[in-house]
Order: C-alpha cells, then structure tokens, then sequence
C-alpha cells in the first residue's frame, strides 16, 4: 500500500472498542448531501415545528460542544484553531440571524422546519457573496456546515452508502449510530474509527458483534485526512494510523496475522463442551445483532441465542414493521438454530437507537438513556409492542422461544406484559393462528439497580433473568456508555456492580430459576472466572466470543474460582478486585 497522499504518518490515540486490525484506503463519511423535504404546515402545527426546530438547535450546541472538548487533547494550536471554529459554530446557533430567520420562516411561509433551515442558509449565503468580502466569503462555508448539522437532527439523517465500497475500506467519521453501523458490511470495510462513541454503547457492541476492527474518541480524526488516504485502526490498542510508513504497515502486517492465527488456534475449541476441570457444564449461549449474524453463531457452536436483540427490525427505514414481517424475521431464525432455544428481546428502542417510524413523536429527551425507552415505550405504545408479542408467540410455534422484556424496573411491568401476552393469545386463537404451545417462558432484563434490589420479588412474576451489566454498570455509576469523555469511569468490576450482580444470582438461585450475563463482559474471558464463581452457569456473547471464553471455562477449576470470588466480594476498591481476578488468571 503507497503512502503518498500523508506525507507526515499521524498516530491518534482513542478507544479500543471491537480488537483487531484493519488496514486500508480511508472512506470520509460526509455529512452533506441531504435531499430536504419541503412541505406546508398548518397554522395548528406551527408551534410543533418551531419547537421541533428548538431541539435540533440544544442537540446541534450539544455536539459542538461535546467536539470543542475533544479537542482539547490536541496540540495547542491545533486545539486553540478547533476551538475558535466550534466558537463561531456555536454563536451561529444562540439568537443569531440563522435561528431568528428559520423561526420566521417557519411562522411567516408556514414550511418545514427542514425546509426552513435550508432556505435561510441560502439567504445568508446570498447575501455574503453579495457582500464581496473574502472574509465572510469563507464564513459561508462555516454558516453552511451549521445548517447541515441542524438539517441532518431534524431528519435524523443516516448514512446508506457503505454498499457502494470497494473492499478492504476503512471508515472515518465524526459520528455513526448503531443504525450506520449495520449497515456496513464486514466483506467491503476492513474496520472504522470515529471522533465520538464510547466503548460500551451499541455502536461499539454493533461493532463486536459483526468483528470489525474499531476505535471511537478519536479526537482530531477528520483533520487533513482524504479519501485514500492509507489508515490503520488498531482496535486493539485503541490507535488509529494516518498514512503510515513502510516500516509501520509492515509491523501491524506482522500483528495481523499473528491474531488470525490466534483466530485459527481457538478453532479446535468450537466443537468442545464448556465444561470446567471439576465437570461442570456451562451453558454459552449468543447474541444476534441482525440476522446475517446468525451463521456465526452456527459456526462457534452456540448452544442457543441468549439475545436477539430486535432493533433491526426499526432501524434505517421511515415506517415500522408490522406483525408478518416481525414473524418472518424472527420464525427463520428460530428455524435457523434447528431447535436450540431462541431469546428474543422485545423492542429496545429509544435513546441512541430511535426508530424512524417514530421521528418527531415524542421530540428529542434530555437524557434519552433515563427516557422513554425499551419497555416503557412499549406500555406506552401498546400496539407496538402487541404487533412484537404476536409475532414472537407465532414464532414459537416453530421452534423453543424465549421472550424476555428489557428495562425493567417494576414487578407492576412485568404484570401488565402478561396480560398483554395472553390477550395477544386469544386473538391469535380465535383467527385459528398457530401459537407457540406451550407458551414461552417470559424472563426479565435486569439492566437498572432498582431490578436488581428487587430481583427477589421480580421472580414472582417472571421466568428467568437476563442480566445486562452493560446498562447495569451505566445506571450504576451514572455513566454514558456512550461517551468517549467518561469512558475510564465505566468499570463492570465497581463493587456497587458486583454486588448488584451477586444479589441478582443469589435471587434467581432461591427461586430455582434460571440466570444468564448478557452484557460485554459474559464475552471476556478475563471475567468467566468471577461470574462462575458468582453462581452464574449460563453466558451470553457475540459469537466470535464463545471460542475464546470455552477455552477459558476448560481450564478452570469451579471451586477455586467460587473461593476467589468470594475473596473479590469482600474488597472495596476496584483496582484490588481487578488485581485478584487478574492474578488468579495468571496462574491458568
């Protein structure tokens, strides 16, 4: 690969989110090139759109702050020159000329807030020119960028053309959602990095899931780089490579192939039972993203899918699935595992994986993460979820499924699911519909603390648990997941997140009911022993993880890792708990 286009090789430092690495021609996600809608507004939806408008601009003045922060990391004048643009983009969105020209428009022509924006900017930029001064001729640019910004909020826009890639591409962005992210294809891009994202929200776990190499918080990733421009991301190290030298291609060439090898080591363990030393079983299980993931749950030897996570099913479209195609979807993949059991995760969207079907319904939260979401949208929107229980009961007539309700806070949720299962259930009998028989065991996510604490009483009304230590450790330690600027305070080794688990076990095991660990760490062999010694027998992973933690499990004795355990339950601190739990994998 030829370096010409980077005559200085720039290293940046970011977040090793999905290990590999990837080396390839640079792909620039532009954020342009948005085709804007333009329709009429009633005079009783003026009010909605210009309030609408508000939000684009607080979510606009949130991501160029959250930018100008990034760029503090950068040398000093790099950062003093970031920060001056972030400056101006930011004075553009408080009561200037922009947003008071949008408003009026939106109030005066009666037009699309969309529409709006693209008009006033285009005033804006008539006027400069006008003007015939080279200083506010290249303000235009900066004035442009910020409309684009408000435009892309208001629609939500996402990028579609990853398809159209020539193979082995890496991709470069300020930003991608998890409904970019599956959009890539793992057959044309080698890997990607961005300049926001943290480790463990759903566009890293998207990642994982399809194995691509991948570094988010870069800051300074977009600055003087092109299109070709040969990059590494190491996904590992958490680095990301602008037009490397002979030397260091060469090098990461090296690493390259040594992890396929490893890749090819852990082969012989796909078709080996997870047994530990002592002769205990443990159940792996795996986490489909999309569908397309499902062969690679086949090949590593899942003995079911803990998670099918249905998001897919909402995301990149404009109108939301209806109860024959959710049945479609998720009967070929209960066909698909040929009689392993299948756990399908009602609808989790909200937050940072919105449905377009759901664009402009319930404006844009503060904190989507603490907002309507996940179950709470589904008693909200009943049909919704009612459409989903219907598809996943006629599933069932298929194959064994499991249905399990995520965002759970309240035995009171739980209930009321119920009775929408079993009113779902008559419908379907009585139009002679197929039903799974019988019916599927309904299990609880436990992902927020007041599950946790409640877990004794939740497994009254519930089937089994499904602890998602991802949200679980967010809600915990109040922590976005998602962003890369507290992204060294998120740690699943916190004793509150311990403890939270060990309580959750410790409940399911009175209840004789089953217990699973869904989240990031059920996929890191260096967290296997502590939560087999915590009680937990069954785990739940991407696929590509199930080889790595099955060797893991095979060298472990069950009770010695239940007495280191409990040595780690006792401690308060997290840097001594990661010491143990290090030590005692050292000596495997």
């Amino acid at each position: 690969m030829k370096t010409e286009d980077a005559a200085v090789p720039r290293t940046l430092r970011g977040l090793g989110v999905s290990p590999g690495i990837a080396i390839g021609p640079a792909h620039i996600v532009e954020t342009g090139a948005i085709r804007v809608p333009e329709y009429p507004v009633g005079p009783d939806r003026v009010d909605h759109e210009v309030a609408r408008f508000g939000e684009a601009v607080a979510k606009a003045r949130r991501q160029i702050r959250k930018l100008k922060s990034k760029a503090l990391v950068l040398p000093e004048s790099a950062s003093e020159e970031i920060g001056i643009l972030m400056d101006a983009h930011l004075a553009m969105l408080t009561n200037s000329r922009l947003t008071r020209g949008v408003e009026r428009r939106i109030c005066n022509d009666r037009i699309n807030a969309e529409a709006a924006v693209q008009a006033e900017i285009a005033s804006i930029a008539q006027s400069f020119a006008a003007m015939d001064d080279t200083y506010l001729a290249a303000r235009v640019g900066d004035v442009r960028e910020v409309g684009r910004r408000l435009i892309r909020n208001l629609m939500r826009h996402e990028y579609r053309a990853f398809s159209l890639l020539p193979a082995g591409t890496v991709i470069l962005a300020e930003e991608l959602t998890p409904a970019d992210t599956a959009l890539l294809d793992p057959r044309r891009v080698a890997g990607f990095a961005t300049v926001l994202g943290g480790a463990e929200g759903h566009t890293a776990i998207m990642a994982r899931s399809l194995g691509l190499p991948a570094v988010l918080g870069a800051a300074g990733l977009l600055s003087g780089v092109r299109n070709g421009t040969p990059v590494i991301v190491d996904g590992i190290e958490g680095r990301v490579i602008i037009g490397p030298d002979e030397a260091t291609l060469a090098e990461y060439g090296g690493r390259r192939k040594a992890r396929e090898r490893e890749r090819e080591a852990l082969k012989a363990y796909k078709r080996l039972p997870a047994v530990t030393r002592d002769g205990t079983s443990i159940v792996l299980h795996a986490n489909l993203e999309l569908p397309r993931d499902l062969d690679n749950a086949l090949e590593n030897d899942a003995q079911g899918i803990g998670l099918l996570r249905t998001e897919f099913l909402y995301m990149n479209r404009d109108d939301l699935p209806d109860e024959e195609e959710q049945y479609a979807v998720i009967r070929a993949i209960v066909e698909g595992m040929g009689g392993r059991p299948v756990t399908v995760r009602t609808m989790d969207i909200g937050g940072d994986k919105l449905a377009g079907g759901l664009h402009g319904r319930y404006g844009d939260p503060a904190n989507p993460a603490l907002g309507l979401r996940a179950v709470r949208l589904g008693l909200r929107e009943p049909r919704l979820l009612e459409t989903q229980i219907a598809a996943i009961l006629r599933a069932g007539a298929h194959g064994p499924v499991r249905m399990l309700l995520p965002m759970i806070s309240s035995v009171s949720e739980v209930q009321t699911v119920r009775g929408m299962i079993a009113q779902v259930t008559r419908r379907l009998r009585r139009r002679g519909v197929a039903v799974a028989d019988p019916m599927p065991p309904l299990g609880v996510m436990v992902e927020v603390p007041g599950a946790a604490l409640s877990a004794d009483a939740l497994s009254y009304v519930c089937d089994f648990f499904a602890i998602g230590t991802n949200d679980l450790t967010q809600y915990t330690l109040a922590i976005d997941r998602g962003d890369e600027q507290v992204a060294a305070l998120y740690d699943p080794l916190h004793p509150a997140v311990l403890r939270l688990i060990q309580f959750t076990v410790e409940a399911a095991l009175r209840a004789r009911m089953p217990v699973s660990v869904c989240g990031e760490i059920a996929g890191d062999p260096r967290y296997a022993a502590l939560l087999l010694g915590l009680g937990v027998r069954e785990l739940s992973m991407a696929p590509m993880g199930i080889p790595a933690v099955k060797r893991r499990i095979r060298t472990l004795d069950l009770i010695e890792a239940t007495r280191r355990a409990r040595v780690i339950m006792d401690q308060s601190d997290s840097g001594r708990i990661a010491t143990l739990l290090d030590d005692f994998n050292a000596m495997a």
